[in-house]
């Protein structure tokens, strides 16, 4: 086809309230409107306007996909009020009553409150469940990041899990890390700045964030010593190998002339990946696929980025039910008499409301609207324990992650005044 048969796109638009644009739609028509000419170019041939320079820069970088090969969506179960819990006692005496009764198939749905789906047989999962030792049921029931700063259990079983992801999950039954992002993330909260990014020692949710997608990116992989056990990788944590693209230690460790720490990439990336700079610059494109990273050619730089990022990690790592990343006192406190039932939750004059009579007083608008993966998250973690009752752990745990925030936002700032740097000498 020659050029001149080829087909022309224009774009143009109009902002303002309906009755403007009715208006603006009599007065005008094709002749009349100012019109952009576009050139939509592969591979997603856009319709609307774009900053092409600075596509053509942010291209040059390479995708989280890139950097970490072995990737996979978090795991989905199709039927988590069964197989997750908050309490490890109240889920594993569920499975054991699950596994040691003698119900019917409909009164096995019924009585545990598990819909029927397609493809899936309550008698099958029975009979898998019911071959396990009452002294092996534990095995199964591991650490789980639900949402942010929401650590659950799962039982981590074929027979009650829709799509386990082993090929990415029986990594993090050992001690590791994983970046979790969205691919394709849309522009979300209240800033409508991308923020679908957190990290993990745990298994992933695909609903980690609030549109679903969560895919979970370990740091290290673990040989397959047995692929008969899944639990065999306990056996052996000495011959883990990074889970980062060879070519990105060798051109790195060129440029730094001394070879990083897989740490520090990882750090260094999630450092990147919490600029609000970044985040408002390629929000464009961040819209579309996974991010990618400029690595700045400064060592020195580098290494600073990545000791923001760790201790953005170690932060966020909070939600650990066996490990307390913060030492300072909580910023906020829990104030008021009534048993800690959650009911109402209202934002009012630096308190948070959980009932009419108790409340977290000292939480700044700034912190109680911050937002990771689109939930806002102070707001998420109390509606997920409506008509609960807080406990004491709860209530620390709450306050733990007010002080996350508070000082995430604090690192997010230094970071911000480190990024451009990273520009200029990437």
């Amino acid at each position: 086809m020659s050029n001149s048969n080829k087909c022309k796109v224009f774009h143009s638009e109009v902002w303002g309230l309906r009755e403007t644009k009715y208006d603006w739609l009599v007065k005008n028509d094709i002749k009349t409107t100012k019109w952009k000419k576009l050139n939509p170019a592969s591979p997603y041939y856009f319709f609307v306007p774009r900053e092409e320079k600075l596509l053509e820069d942010y291209e040059k970088h390479p995708k989280i996909s890139e950097l970490f090969p072995l990737n996979s969506v978090g795991l989905f179960t199709a039927r988590d009020g069964f197989a997750i819990d908050m309490n490890k006692d109240n889920l594993l005496n569920r499975i054991r009553l699950f596994k040691n009764n003698k119900y019917s198939d409909d009164e096995l749905h019924a009585f545990f409150q598990i819909n029927r789906s397609k493809g899936w047989d309550i008698r099958k999962a029975w009979k898998a469940i019911h071959s396990i030792s009452d002294s092996d049921l534990s095995r199964f029931i591991l650490s789980i990041l639900y949402r942010p700063f929401d650590i659950r259990w799962i039982f981590y079983h074929d027979a009650v899990v829709e799509r386990s992801r082993k090929e990415v999950m029986r990594h993090m039954i050992q001690e590791n890390l994983a970046l979790c992002v969205g691919r394709a993330g849309q522009v979300v909260g209240l800033e409508k700045r991308w923020n679908i990014v957190f990290c993990s020692e745990w298994f992933g949710d695909l609903n980690l964030f609030y549109r679903g997608g969560n895919v979970n990116f370990p740091l290290y992989l673990y040989p397959d010593t047995d692929k008969k056990d899944l639990f065999s990788q306990k056996k052996k944590s000495e011959k883990r190998q990074p889970n980062i693209n060879p070519k990105v230690f060798a051109t790195l460790t060129e440029v730094y002339r001394k070879e990083p720490t897989p740490e520090e990439v990882f750090y260094y990336i999630y450092a990147v990946l919490y600029s609000n700079i970044y985040r408002t610059k390629y929000s464009e494109f961040l819209k579309i696929d996974f991010p990618r990273i400029p690595f700045t050619k400064d060592y020195k730089l580098f290494s600073k980025m990545a000791e923001y990022g760790k201790e953005l990690v170690d932060l966020h790592l909070v939600g650990a039910i066996h490990v307390g990343a913060i030492h300072e006192s909580p910023l906020p406190k829990f104030q008021g008499k009534g048993d800690n039932s959650v009911e109402k939750i209202k934002f009012e004059k630096g308190k948070v409301y959980i009932n009419k009579d108790q409340y977290f007083e000292s939480i700044g608008r700034e912190i109680w609207e911050y937002q990771i993966g689109g939930y806002q998250v102070l707001s998420k973690w109390l509606k997920d324990r409506k008509k609960r009752k807080l406990s004491l752990e709860d209530i620390k745990h709450y306050c733990k992650v007010v002080t996350v925030l508070d000082r995430t936002i604090q690192i997010q700032k230094i970071i911000d005044e480190l990024y451009p740097q990273i520009e200029k000498s990437s």
